[in-house]
């Protein structure tokens, strides 16, 4: 089996996290089928990105992934990456990707995941 295009690491003890990720699997379950893309909890393989300086709690804050390059892309460029592979969903990478949009999405989406971090750290979740 080829090397996916992109390998996602989540983490399945953010609620949150774990049922977005769950739904693009559906969205992507020919694509997971073939190797294209692959999900991956980092709580079973916590040190996984370590070579990248990436540790699980940087992980636990927000969506990593690696690509077919090896190169690294961290939160908002998940989604955007993500979302290119998904049927349907390339408008949203489009959308929120392109050259004007793409700052306001990161600043949007790292704020959302410091709130979500937090909200997690609180419940007691790790």
């Amino acid at each position: 089996m080829p090397e996916p295009l992109l390998t996602v690491w989540y983490n399945t003890r953010c609620p949150v996290c774990d049922a977005g990720i769950n739904r693009q699997k559906r969205q992507l379950v020919e694509a997971v089928k073939v190797g294209r893309i692959e999900f991956r909890d980092i709580n079973f393989e916590p040190e996984a990105l370590t070579a990248f300086g990436v540790s699980l709690e940087d992980i636990r804050r927000r969506l990593h992934a690696t690509d077919a390059g090896g190169r690294l892309l961290v939160g908002a460029d998940v989604a955007i990456a993500v979302w290119r592979i998904t049927p349907g969903e390339g408008w949203l990478a489009s959308l929120f990707g392109n050259a004007i949009a793409l700052p306001l999405t990161r600043f949007a989406y790292d704020r959302f995941a410091d709130v979500l971090y937090a909200w997690n750290r609180r419940k007691g979740r790790w």
